[in-house]
């Protein structure tokens, strides 16, 4: 039997309207991401993210660069927000995520996401990718809803920095089928330092603690592609920065020892990390190595580990992402 979406339900019960409605209300005084700026995105107020109630899509394709379950034969359906709710120094799509005076020509109609969904489904994609959604979460939903009244079938993934609102996930449960959210770090003095959280690991741990909830630990597949479940993401930093040990250790203790790691080595010192001493390098494989290690003592044995040498090949390029879509 072919896999339906979670939020076909909520389509036919009249739920997913309701949903999308409550969405676009959070940003009338703005909470949809745990900032609560507070301003009114309605009404074009600008808060951290520096955005208002239209979504921006700075790119979107069907992308070969995810997990191998997500990626599957004929690609992910990713579509790439603009901004972001972080200020990561070291971001490899700062070209987007930093970038708000040009990126605010990207805005786009909801009609026009939900039609950007459905030509990504038309080109064979195994799932819908939302990368990096969690500051355009109160508008999103509106054009899922849009896309599912058209025929929009496929699972949606919601890919995330981890620094969501649980509030605001809330509103997505039965929506998204895959949650893939990074753990950037388990410290929050860290996340402040190099991200401007202050709070990110506490954020975090509840926000990951409530997709778990929501998709538990188990993946469901349809045929070789993962339609149902948690992938959480770790970016190996270097010195120890992501601190990885205690995010292991926390989703060994307050989740469980099925959940799926994507243990990730392709940092390399972007954007404004080159000018920071304790970012401007490369992974050293000794700091690799003990990553793996700690997985193991943690008993996270689901997942993926990247190889070394992957900062070689994983430098995005948005600029020619835009004047060579579809690879053209």
């Amino acid at each position: 039997m072919a896999f339906i979406p979670s939020y076909i339900k909520l389509l036919e019960s009249g739920e997913l309207k309701t949903r999308a409605e409550s969405a676009y209300e959070k940003m009338r005084k703005c909470t949809v991401c745990p900032k609560e700026c507070g301003v009114d995105r309605t009404n074009y107020e600008y808060g951290f993210c520096l955005s208002g109630h239209l979504p921006i899509v700075s790119s979107y394709t069907p992308h070969f660069g995810e997990e191998p379950v997500l990626s599957g034969t004929s690609g992910a359906g990713n579509i790439f927000f603009g901004n972001c709710n972080l200020r990561c120094i070291y971001c490899q799509n700062y070209q987007i995520s930093q970038n708000w005076e040009a990126e605010k020509f990207n805005e786009t109609s909801y009609e026009k996401l939900a039609e950007i969904m459905l030509e990504l489904q038309e080109r064979g994609c195994h799932n819908i990718g939302l990368v990096s959604p969690t500051h355009f979460a109160g508008s999103i939903l509106k054009s899922i809803y849009i896309a599912a009244q058209k025929g929009l079938r496929l699972p949606i993934i919601y890919n995330s920095n981890g620094y969501d609102s649980v509030e605001t996930l809330k509103l997505y449960e039965g929506v998204v089928d895959i949650y893939l959210p990074d753990f950037k770090y388990g410290s929050s003095e860290y996340g402040k330092l190099y991200s401007n959280a202050k709070d990110y690991f506490e954020i975090a741990c509840k926000a990951i603690k409530e997709m778990h909830r929501q998709v538990g630990s188990e993946l469901v597949f349809e045929g070789n592609t993962v339609a149902r479940g948690l992938i959480i993401r770790h970016l190996v930093l270097p010195n120890d920065l992501s601190e990885t040990e205690r995010v292991f250790k926390f989703i060994s203790e307050e989740l469980d020892n099925e959940v799926h790691i994507s243990l990730m080595s392709q940092y390399y010192p972007a954007h404004k990390a080159i000018k920071e001493p304790l970012l401007s390098r490369t992974l050293r494989p000794i700091e690799y190595y003990k990553a793996i290690e700690l997985m193991e003592k943690y008993g996270l044995k689901n997942g993926w580990i990247q190889e070394l040498e992957s900062y070689n090949y994983y430098r995005p390029d948005f600029e020619y992402d835009r004047k060579n879509p579809f690879g053209n």
